[in-house]
């Protein structure tokens, strides 16, 4: 009994400093430093950067900031000696972008699409925060652009457009159903054009052809490239990948940012396929020709003392004959991750599982039918908070025989507890002799003990998956409820301790207990009690500790979640005091 009890003391304090842990992280901002990032805030360059000597082969390499052209422009700062979008935006001739969805630019300096503004989208609830803004110009502090070209093979002296070439334009105006043509025309007679294109969604079309009006024939590779400046700020949940990833032969691939900064390039070779750099509601995508071999690689490297994080693909040598000319073609996403359009896209430029952009995790086969059905419902519902309540009950209804099972043996459980303890009394010092009557009784009873907790293991994906599917969705993301929840994807605004506003004092992040995370724990208590208590009293004063630690752990999580959470409780309390007063059963709440 004593190491039974020192175990599960051991536990109960393992989890609270684990949990008290991920408060304090919280509350101060302390979160670990990576090799690479005590080294930029020592001002060293530990990672050549891309297209350095690191990167040098026999093979081209997509140029990103540091080709040819030299370092990357340094951030427009204005006399406050802050960084001004605008003042950054201005600093280059641009075609402005205009669809339903996004609004932006792209600079004609370099043909780089760095400015998207998706406009359905708001930084906070607050109208005054704006939109998201998902891409960023160049010279900006933490620059986030799209860059397709054309590489010579190392050695070759072919003149190429670069990120300090300015194109020319047929349009100032980029919108849906009308794209753009761009044309540089080098010294040594090679033309280069470029339309971009883009659809009432989120995808752009890039079509590259080059005509070689020289006296020889010219041997290019297509390049497409994402690069990215600064170590964005992730929600830190590991069932949650934010950062580099790629589809290559049908197999997703994740990088994390720590990853590249510690243990370099990582690269893949793949038939079609695709690359880009998530966040977790946000996308930017390569997506090139579905048809072709090419090689892609996750990069990171020191720029202006911090990170610069790349995603490219590189394709195989082409050759241009004197007079003759080639077209590459390819696509960018850049915004929002939207289940129906990503399918679309799927389906309609045929890339491979691109709805895998979505974090949909593990148990795939059950996180998209729930967020379909999910979107369905809100569609139905006209409300994401109506649709979680909705699918909920679904779910019980789908599981309902399993849980009636599990249910009933509890019930059973509770009714033979008294006999138990007696048993445990009488027999307590003779284990072997308790092992046998309690069988016995079992047996003349007719009680598996394991069959309450069977049915339960078998919904543990289930609910995992509903789960997952709340954390992920996008359409969650600022969606109302009723009263103070304005926002499903945000924590409980309220706490008890200023008495849910009603005290005007603000308290530290840490007792941000809202009134939901609340009742959830309440809803657990009163779960608890319908169960059969643990014989041991150590063990019963841990589980009833339970309910108050998850109701300070949950205070941290979407209120969407913890809404769930609450509901499906009521749920099983509603299920279970049914089932123990058909069965005769006495119970805490009788």
């Amino acid at each position: 009994m004593s190491d039974q009890k020192n175990m599960i003391i051991a536990i109960a304090l393992s989890v609270v400093i684990l949990i008290g842990f991920q408060f304090l992280a919280a509350e101060f901002g302390w979160t670990p430093t990576s090799p690479s990032q005590q080294a930029v805030e020592q001002g060293a360059d530990p990672t050549p950067g891309v297209g350095g000597d690191a990167d040098r082969s026999t093979a081209p390499v997509p140029p990103g900031d540091s080709a040819a052209s030299g370092q990357a422009a340094a951030p427009a700062i204005t006399a406050s000696g802050e960084t001004d979008r605008g003042v950054a935006l201005a600093a280059t001739p641009r075609i402005e972008i205009n669809t339903p969805t996004i609004d932006g630019s792209i600079s004609l300096v370099g043909a780089r699409i760095d400015d998207v503004v998706l406009d359905d989208y708001l930084v906070t609830l607050d109208p005054a925060s704006g939109p998201i803004h998902l891409l960023e110009p160049t010279n900006y502090v933490r620059p986030y652009y799209a860059e397709f070209g054309w590489v010579a093979a190392p050695g070759a002296t072919v003149e190429l457009p670069g990120p300090k070439t300015q194109w020319e334009s047929d349009a100032t105006e980029l919108t849906a159903g009308s794209p753009v043509t761009l044309r540089w025309t080098s010294s040594q007679g090679l033309t280069f054009k470029r339309t971009i294109g883009v659809d009432d969604g989120y995808l752009f079309t890039i079509t590259d052809t080059v005509t070689n009006g020289s006296d020889s024939a010219q041997e290019l590779f297509p390049y497409g490239l994402i690069s990215r400046g600064g170590l964005p700020k992730t929600t830190g949940f590991y069932i949650l990948h934010e950062g580099p990833l790629g589809v290559f032969d049908e197999t997703l691939k994740e990088v994390d940012y720590t990853d590249l900064q510690e243990d370099g390039p990582q690269e893949a070779q793949s038939v079609g396929g695709w690359i880009g750099i998530t966040d977790k509601y946000w996308l930017a995508a390569l997506v090139p020709d579905q048809k072709t071999q090419w090689s892609y690689k996750f990069r990171h490297s020191i720029r202006n003392q911090a990170d610069r994080f790349q995603v490219d693909y590189l394709g195989g040598a082409t050759e241009i004959p004197s007079g003759g000319e080639i077209t590459s073609t390819s696509h960018f996403f850049a915004g929002a991750k939207r289940l129906d359009l990503l399918d679309k896209y799927e389906e309609q430029i045929g890339v491979p599982s691109f709805d895998l952009a979505i974090d949909f995790g593990w148990f795939y086969f059950l996180t998209k039918p729930f967020f379909i059905g999910l979107t369905w419902l809100h569609g139905i519902l006209g409300n994401f908070g109506l649709a979680i309540l909705a699918l909920t009950v679904g779910v019980k209804l789908l599981f309902f025989p399993l849980a009636n099972k599990s249910y009933r043996s509890m019930a059973k459980m509770k009714e033979l507890t008294p006999k138990l303890q007696e048993m445990r009394e009488k027999y307590g010092d003779d284990r072997q002799r308790l092992n046998e009557e309690m069988m016995a009784m079992y047996k003349r009873e007719k009680v598996n003990p394991a069959a309450g907790c069977l049915p339960i293991i078998v919904q543990i994906p289930v609910f995992f998956s509903l789960y997952k599917v709340l954390f992920v969705s996008i359409e969650m993301r600022h969606a109302p409820f009723y009263g103070w929840i304005h926002d499903l994807s945000a924590p409980d605004p309220t706490t008890i301790f200023n008495l849910l506003g009603l005290i005007p004092w603000d308290p530290p992040q840490m007792l941000m207990i809202g009134a939901w995370p609340v009742l959830m724990g309440l809803t657990m208590f009163l779960q608890q009690r319908l169960n059969p208590q643990p014989a041991d009293p150590i063990q019963a004063k841990v589980f009833m500790f339970l309910p108050l630690l998850f109701t300070f752990l949950l205070s941290n999580f979407a209120a969407g979640l913890v809404i769930y959470w609450t509901w499906n409780n009521l749920l099983s309390i509603l299920q279970q005091w049914v089932i123990m007063k058909r069965m005769g059963v006495k119970n805490a709440l009788s």
